[in-house]
């Protein structure tokens, strides 16, 4: 009965087990850890033995000093005065200022084209011709002899509108042997005038185009030395600036150098009393090795600040201010009320010596398709000119050797000598007036140059858009720098707060013997990083209100810039300088 009951007890079981789920095999299997597949080895290049036995040499370092100056005393210099020479003794301002008297010189030899011409031509002539028959021959059917003395003498010139006159004097004594003469010697004087007016082709005249475009080349040549001087002072400005920062560094780096340097002598005091590890004055010894590399940085940056300054600021190689020891004495500039970006972009587009050199590209495209247009039009000139022509002599007696009138002397206003001749002028007029007309068959380079000129319209269009954008461009760029350079300054400034506070916290905690070293020097440097940011930062919002004063066109206004001072200092007294 037992039995029975143990048989359907197992049979049971069974038949719930076979009614349950299933578990996978990776159920019912124990977890395995999983082994990492080795990395294989690493391909590299094979090294070549380089400089065999090479190491730093074993050098002393040499004084933190500027090459090339005088350490002291040091020689203060304000932005104002740096400004102010550079305008004088920039050579790049000195020839943009030569090339503004140059366009100056080039209008007034454009206008030399409209200048009165004297012409006087005297000549002397002898001739000796045979005779041809009794009439054409001299005494006894000898040679005909003739001597003759002449001047002329008149202006000529042009006119703005293309017209060309010619107004001449002339007068004449000929002495003749001919026997058919009545008169010898006799006077010749004569009254010439001549005007050409072109009616179409030519009104705008070649001359007319060259002065126009000398005149705004002028302008333009203007425009771009207020260009070449907005950049130099925005440059002096900003080397400035990075001078004053740079200084303000080697401060930083040297109160940095003697705080670690006094640390550094604490715990050697500390480590040989036992209170201190030894290790702790070796690692304070590091930091003063690396703030010492930090100012030996910080003097290299004054140096080479120093010389681009003075390259801006002086012309002669000799002057006495390359060996000063410049140190900037300006305070930092205030702050401007900025306008809104609207209004900067307004003054930009007003102020801009760039905008004012893209303007005069039109312009000067556009004299250019004025005159290529009035080239294609044909040639009609009108032709207007009047002579008055004087003549009297000596009668020759007797007044019956001529054959032709017998017995009769000549008229009375015809015997005289060159006064009766010029009197005789208005007696003897001769008017003529035409019309010139010349047209070519095609005109091909009249309307290839056509053609030119609407091109050098476009690309002036294209020029000046291109301008306006990056004019447009640098206002945006110049706003957002100094909106950020006020914030970057604000949170260095903090910073900087912060890090004073934190390091006072930390030395205090030194003291009591509550930190280490090492976190001591982390305060330091972390204050010494600060500090350099907020210098940067001071140096970034000057020269970002420089930047907003180059592009809104104010820098040249602000500065007082007087086109017939730039460059006058640019060479030295022994080259004729001043």
């Amino acid at each position: 009965m037992k039995l029975h009951m143990f048989v359907g007890v197992l049979a049971a079981i069974a038949v719930a087990t076979a009614a349950l789920p299933s578990r996978s095999a990776a159920q019912s299997e124990p977890v395995k850890a999983t082994i990492p597949t080795p990395q294989p080895s690493p391909i590299v290049a094979p090294i070549p033995t380089v400089s065999p036995g090479y190491g730093a040499p074993n050098a002393a370092p040499t004084s933190a000093n500027i090459v090339g100056v005088t350490q002291q005393p040091f020689v203060g210099l304000g932005l104002s005065d740096a400004i102010g020479m550079a305008l004088l003794r920039d050579p790049n301002v000195a020839v943009a200022a030569s090339n503004v008297h140059v366009a100056t010189y080039q209008i007034a030899a454009a206008r030399g084209a409209y200048d009165t011409q004297f012409v006087i031509e005297p000549s002397v002539k002898h001739a000796i011709n045979a005779p041809q028959n009794a009439f054409f021959s001299g005494p006894n059917f000898g040679q005909i002899v003739q001597n003759a003395q002449s001047v002329q003498a008149g202006v000529r010139g042009q006119f703005a509108n293309g017209a060309t006159y010619d107004a001449n004097v002339s007068q004449s004594r000929v002495d003749d042997n001919t026997i058919i003469n009545a008169f010898s010697p006799y006077y010749l004087a004569s009254f010439n005038l001549s005007v050409q007016q072109p009616l179409l082709k030519g009104t705008f005249s070649e001359t007319r185009r060259d002065i126009e475009l000398s005149v705004v080349n002028q302008d333009a040549t203007t425009a771009q030395t207020l260009t070449t001087v907005s950049s130099t002072i925005a440059s002096v400005e900003e080397t400035y600036w990075d001078l004053v920062a740079a200084w303000r560094n080697v401060a930083v780096q040297e109160e940095a150098l003697r705080e670690t340097t006094d640390q550094q002598r604490s715990n050697v005091r500390l480590a040989r009393r036992g209170a201190a590890a030894p290790i702790d004055a070796v690692e304070s010894s590091t930091q003063v090795a690396v703030f010492q590399d930090n100012l030996f940085a910080a003097f290299e940056t004054v140096s080479a600040l120093q010389n681009q300054l003075k390259s801006l600021i002086l012309a002669d190689p000799a002057d006495p201010i390359w060996r000063a020891n410049l140190v900037p004495t300006s305070p930092m500039l205030p702050l401007p009320t900025v306008p809104p970006l609207d209004a900067i972009v307004a003054t930009a587009m007003q102020n801009r010596p760039e905008l004012r050199e893209t303007n005069d590209a039109q312009k000067q495209a556009d004299i250019n398709l004025a005159y290529a247009r009035n080239q294609t039009r044909p040639q009609v000139d009108l032709a207007l000119n009047y002579q008055g022509n004087g003549f009297a002599g000596n009668a020759l007696p007797p007044f019956s050797f001529n054959p032709l009138v017998p017995g009769v002397p000549p008229p009375p206003y015809l015997v005289g000598g060159f006064g009766q001749s010029y009197t005789n002028i208005g007696k003897f007029p001769a008017y003529q007036a035409g019309v010139v007309i010349s047209e070519p068959i095609g005109d091909h380079t009249a309307q290839a140059n056509l053609a030119v000129a609407h091109e050098q319209v476009h690309i002036a269009a294209v020029q000046n858009a291109g301008t306006e954008e990056r004019v447009l461009l640098e206002v945006r760029d110049a706003l957002q720098s100094y909106q950020s350079a006020l914030s970057r300054l604000y949170s260095a400034r903090a910073a900087r707060e912060a890090a004073t506070q934190v390091l006072a916290s930390e030395n205090r905690k030194f003291r009591s013997g509550a930190t280490t070293t090492f976190l001591v020097l982390q305060r330091q440097i972390e204050l010494v990083q600060d500090q350099g940011r907020e210098i940067v930062a001071q140096s970034a919002l000057n020269k970002a209100i420089v930047e907003l004063a180059r592009v809104d066109g104010s820098i040249l206004s602000q500065n007082h810039v007087t086109l017939d001072t730039l460059g006058t200092g640019a060479l030295p007294p022994s080259h004729g300088g001043t």
